[in-house]
């Protein structure tokens, strides 16, 4: 049986230590990532390996020759261009005709017992074997379940924490029949997990999942290089260490000089002809290169030192990884978590900070203190998106400096000469910050219209037109003041996509910018009449016929936000009769709080009933989000008012689907049914419903989350209040019956929701031990993973993607079955905590 390696990838996310070398060549405890692969094969019999290469593929091959020092033979196969983990393998097919072969990356360190997995291969009849591993984390890798027998039932690539439902990953080893290859087009870009293996699972083909007791590190992350060289030195990674254990732990290789009076505390490696000088410290963890010098007094601990390093006197180095040929001179420091780059000159008594990253060839001056002005990544941030965009502390986190690197950073993943739209809410810090990213896009080769002060769904409107690439808007974070968020746009208004905010964060975190010319700069323009454009496109497609026969009266509370902007003429035009407060811009409070939306409700309740309104409405400060107030005075919030408006949709239409996040109460399906609608269930994420509406033949009516933001299909895909409150004008003028009845009318739901506190470590163990716990119960993971009992009562268990918080969510037919499920389930989730 013959051996594929993967061996073609860039490594991004480990630059700058990928920046001038192959992933694959990455030395763990001396030796590359490859190499400790290649010797894995060479251990279990596999002699003939084919290796697929890409990028700096001469440095690979220079590298391992024919494989003749390693007792193997290697075969190189090209990829002109990325041509996918299935099309790589195709590419290579004249190597691999008339027999199995195993599938392994060359850029993950493993010890699986591949002799073992290719038993359980022929026994098994398998035409794919994948091998399996438990990792705490799961997130950046493809979920796998597989029944008793070890027979695949599902794949999920790279899953959000909301279709977390295994801890079970794909290692990316294959052991493969080769007609599986006849599946793979030639010369064009196919995955296996995302394109050959479903469609081999979907026809009943024998796949089949070797769940493996071995170590396996996919060394992706910085923090994963770091741990691989620990897990190598302590022993857990069954692989070959050059040298000589001189005493426990500590390894020495060939020629390396080391006095005796340095401090050695295990384990630790030192590399061939290294010296380390007397009164020198080394500490757990650390690995120093092939003729590295440590001079006298330096301190290193859970640092990795590359070939030909010199680390002055008096140096302090922890947990860093410096690149090859670089020289750190006497008393610099350098802290944890960053990284320094190949042929660098770090003189000395400077400072390198936390999480900074050094690229290859830079001299930091003598007494620098670096932290910002060299690129870094993200403060420790698992991603630089959070649930409503970038988010953080005004002028700690979300600086006009960081501002400047974001709109960078989305100039960078557009063409020279895209429009983009930007807008802010009423506050200083926005407007701050909008100023400094203008001024980004502009350098940057992009036009730039500036729509200033609106509300939100009309700069997602004007970012919807033709012709408009994107957009950003700043505010206030909800309900904190102090805080602000950084929204990206795509070109129809709608959040970005999770694709799309994975490659503006890649290349945030890789500062590889792109600037314009001086002829290219970009034009910066106020285009005007922003609100009316929006107002006659808004009254244009959604129905307000019987409107101003009604003779309606309502109350709206503008909140002091940009709402009120638009909706006081908007209303006249329709011809309302409405009473409206808080119609002013208010900088000094830009945001909600709880006791402000609170005592907000409170007076538009008495509005409405002193007055005799027929209803009234309270906007959020940027108009994305609508609370409700019955004739009586009543607050009909969250899921009430999302059934009040569906029960009045369906009802009118007759039909159609309405698109619901399924944390939403089960009472929707019988409102939906009992007018001849159907209910789409769809995840949490803020981009779903706006999935849900855009997809063809959809015939969506109506989206909501359950959370005061509602979508009009027939206006916008996107979140907006206020096109909401125009069709409930409408909706209301031609029904006979007031939100009061209509919320009367509906069946009380009881569903209930709690949030158990979980580190992130152990959030894929705590949704397995779900889904082990559900036994023979029905399963849906939509999002998260929810159980359905069979009296229909049911309990949603869902992680948090941005905290270390697990939510659950339980519905049935009382208040006491509802909290005993919550009971239940909050126990497995704490259980498998433990």
């Amino acid at each position: 049986m013959k051996a594929v390696v993967m061996a073609g990838g860039e490594g991004t996310r480990l630059r700058p230590m990928t920046a001038n070398q192959p992933k694959p060549l990455l030395p763990v405890v001396n030796r590359p990532i490859m190499e400790h692969v290649l010797r894995l094969l060479r251990k279990h019999g596999f002699t003939e390996t084919v290796v697929t290469v890409q990028f700096l593929a001469t440095l690979i091959r220079n590298y391992f020759g024919d494989g003749e020092e390693l007792g193997m033979k290697l075969h190189y196969v090209a990829e002109e261009v990325p041509l996918g983990t299935a099309g790589s393998v195709k590419n290579a097919e004249e190597h691999l005709r008339g027999e199995p072969f195993i599938v392994i990356s060359g850029d993950a360190l493993t010890d699986i017992d591949l002799t073992d997995m290719v038993r359980f291969h022929k026994e098994r009849g398998a035409k794919v074997t994948i091998a399996l591993k438990r990792v705490p984390n799961p997130l950046e890798f493809g979920i796998i379940i597989v029944d008793d027998q070890g027979r695949i039932q599902r794949f999920l690539e790279k899953p959000t924490w909301g279709q977390v439902f295994s801890d079970t990953v794909n290692t990316g080893i294959y052991i493969m029949e080769p007609e599986v290859l006849d599946r793979v087009a030639a010369g064009e870009v196919v995955d296996w997990s995302g394109d050959v293996f479903p469609e081999l699972l979907e026809e009943g083909a024998p796949l089949y999942g070797y769940v493996a007791d071995g170590y396996w590190e996919d060394v992706g992350t910085h923090e994963s290089y770091l741990s691989a060289q620990a897990d190598v030195l302590s022993g857990k990674v069954d692989v070959e260490i050059d040298g000589f254990e001189v005493s426990p732990g500590v390894w020495v290789g060939e020629g390396a000089e080391v006095d005796t009076s340095a401090v050695l505390k295990g384990p630790l490696y030192v590399g061939d002809y290294a010296k380390v000088e007397a009164g020198a410290e080394l500490r757990e963890y650390t690995v120093v290169g092939s003729n590295t010098v440590v001079r006298a007094e330096a301190f290193c601990h859970r640092t990795v030192l590359h070939d030909n390093v010199f680390i002055g006197r008096g140096a302090n180095l922890r947990g860093t990884v410096i690149g090859k040929n670089t020289d750190v001179m006497a008393a610099a420091r350098i802290e944890e978590g960053a990284i320094v780059g190949e042929d660098c000159v770090i003189e000395s008594e400077a400072y390198v900070s936390n999480d900074v990253k050094v690229y290859p060839f830079k001299t930091i001056e003598a007494g620098a203190v670096v932290s910002t002005n060299v690129i870094w990544e993200s403060r420790g941030q698992r991603s630089l998106f959070g649930p409503r965009g970038v988010s953080g502390l005004i002028n700690v986190e979300i600086t006009p400096e960081l501002a400047v690197r974001l709109a960078n950073a989305y100039a960078t993943t557009l063409k020279k000469g895209a429009i983009v739209t930007t807008s802010r809410d009423v506050s200083r810090a926005a407007r701050t910050l909008k100023r400094a990213i203008i001024s980004a896009l502009t350098a940057a080769a992009i036009e730039v219209r500036d729509l200033e002060v609106v509300p939100l769904p009309v700069a997602r409107f004007h970012t919807s037109q033709s012709g408009v690439s994107g957009g950003i808007t700043v505010r206030t974070s909800p309900g904190d003041p102090e805080s602000v968020d950084i929204i990206f746009l795509d070109g129809q208004g709608a959040d970005l996509s999770p694709g799309a905010q994975r490659k503006l964060d890649r290349v945030f975190s890789r500062a590889e910018y792109r600037r314009a010319f001086p002829g290219e700069i970009g034009e910066l323009s106020f285009p005007s009449r922003n609100v009316e454009n929006y107002s006659h496109e808004l009254l244009r497609s959604v129905d307000t016929s019987g409107v101003a026969e009604a003779e309606l009266k309502v109350v709206v509370d503008c909140a002091g936000g940009t709402g009120s902007l638009i909706l006081p003429s908007l209303l006249g035009r329709i011809g309302v009769d409405v009473l409206t407060v808080n119609n002013r811009l208010d900088e000094a409070s830009p945001t909600d709080t709880v006791a402000k939306k609170m005592r907000d409700l409170e007076r538009l309740g008495e509005l409405v009933a002193n007055s005799g309104a027929d209803f009234g409405v309270r906007f959020d400060p940027v108009a994305e989000r609508l609370s409700i107030v019955d004739e009586n005075g009543e607050l009909v919030d969250g899921d009430r008012a999302l059934l009040v408006v569906l029960d009045l949709v369906a009802a009118e239409r007759g039909g159609g689907r309405v698109a619901l996040p399924v944390t939403t109460t089960r009472v929707a399906e019988k409102v939906a049914r009992s007018h001849g609608a159907e209910v789409l269930w769809t995840a949490t994420a803020t981009d779903e419903l706006t999935k849900a509406v855009r997809s063809e033949g959809a015939e969506i009516v109506l989206a909501a989350d359950g959370r005061g933001g509602f979508v009009v299909p027939e206006f916008s895909p996107t979140s907006d209040a206020i096109a909401a409150f125009v069709r409930l004008l409408g909706l209301v003028a031609r029904t006979r019956r007031s939100l009061g009845q209509i919320d009367r009318a509906i069946p009380q739901a009881h569903l209930l929701r709690r949030s158990v506190p979980t580190p992130w470590a152990v959030k894929g163990s705590v949704m397995r031990a779900v889904v082990e716990a559900a036994g023979d119960r029905e399963l849906d993971t939509t999002d998260g993973v929810r159980v359905i009992e069979p009296d229909g009562s049911w309990a949603l268990v869902l992680p948090d993607t941005a905290e270390a918080v697990t939510h659950l969510w339980a519905e049935g037919p009382d208040s006491d079955t509802v909290q005993s499920l919550l009971d239940e389930w909050a126990a497995v989730v704490e259980r498998a905590e433990s």
